[in-house]
Order: C-alpha cells, then sequence, then structure tokens
C-alpha cells in the first residue's frame, strides 16, 4: 500500500472531517468511547470549528492511498487550548487521526515521519504532540513506538491527556 502526503487546505475540511468521524467509529467499535465521544465530529457544530480554526492555524496534511483520504494531520506552531506552549520554538501535532479503513497499515506513522520531516525543514528541533491517556495508556505507548517520550499530563474535566517530545 502506497501512501502519499500532500498539503492541505480550507477545502479539505470535509475529507478531514470525514478522516476524524470514520476514526470516531472505528474507537468506538473498540469500544473507546472517552477518547473522542460517539458523536461524529461533522455532527457537532462546535467540534467543526475548532477543526477549521486548528486548520487555520497551520499547515493540514492529507494521507492518501489511491487518491483515497487515510488519514490527516495539523502542525501549527502552539499547542491547543489546553497545553502552554514550550520555552522554545515548537511544531505541534494536532488533529492526527487515521480513517478506520486503513488502520494497522502505517498511515499515522507516515503522518509522524512527515511531521518530522517538516518540523526539520523549519529549523526547528522540536516536535510535539499530545493525546488521550486512558484505555489502558495505548495511544500514549504508539506514540512512544514513533519516536515520543512523555513529558507531562494534564486533564480537560476527567479527560486524561498526555503530552509528548520528539527531538528530530
Amino acid at each position: 500500500m502506497k501512501i502519499s502526503i500532500r498539503k492541505g487546505g480550507a477545502a479539505d475540511l470535509p475529507a478531514i472531517l470525514g478522516v476524524l468521524d470514520s476514526a470516531v467509529v472505528w474507537l468506538n467499535g473498540k469500544g473507546i468511547t472517552a477518547q473522542w465521544g460517539t458523536e461524529s465530529f461533522s455532527e457537532r457544530p462546535k467540534a467543526v470549528k475548532q477543526v477549521e480554526e486548528t486548520m487555520a492555524a497551520g499547515d493540514p496534511w492529507i494521507a492518501e492511498v489511491d487518491g483515497v483520504p487515510a488519514g490527516t494531520m495539523t502542525l501549527t506552531p502552539f499547542p491547543g487550548q489546553h497545553i502552554a506552549p514550550a520555552d522554545e520554538p515548537e511544531v505541534y501535532v494536532r488533529l492526527l487521526a487515521t480513517d478506520g479503513r486503513f488502520h494497522g497499515h502505517g498511515v499515522g506513522a507516515a503522518l509522524l515521519a512527515h511531521a518530522a520531516e517538516e518540523t526539520r525543514r523549519q529549523g526547528v528541533s522540536l516536535l510535539r504532540v499530545d493525546c488521550f491517556a486512558g484505555s489502558e495508556g495505548r495511544l500514549v505507548a504508539y506514540y512512544e513506538r514513533q519516536g515520543f517520550a512523555p513529558t507531562h499530563t494534564f486533564l480537560v474535566g476527567d479527560w486524561p491527556g498526555q503530552v509528548l517530545e520528539r527531538r528530530v
């Protein structure tokens, strides 16, 4: 399976929401409802607005397999609202998701490798991401396998999160 990664833009909002919606269905199918809830992103106006604002604040990227959106991420020069910025320049991975049809095929790893390349290209050495820390820490372990090290935990209400970083 050949994965290609292209820069996205505002016109890719429907494709990005499609990937995020598919990821919710996939997570729910695995019994994981606490990470992104049970309602699709595209059906929640606040979530759509958040995705639009994140895309506008950074560079959205789309991973495609045979022209089909298989994954997405947006790279921004700062984290989301619940995380303090680093005390040095950084690139932050946000809205990383794989379409459920493509899970287990290396889409997320390809996007994260691209994030590291982009970070280096920008002359920045710190790449950070945050994720859901519940579900026995499976997502944290995934990021560790991708070369990230956990730094600190946080809570948004009762939603447990973990910030991770990688030097590139």
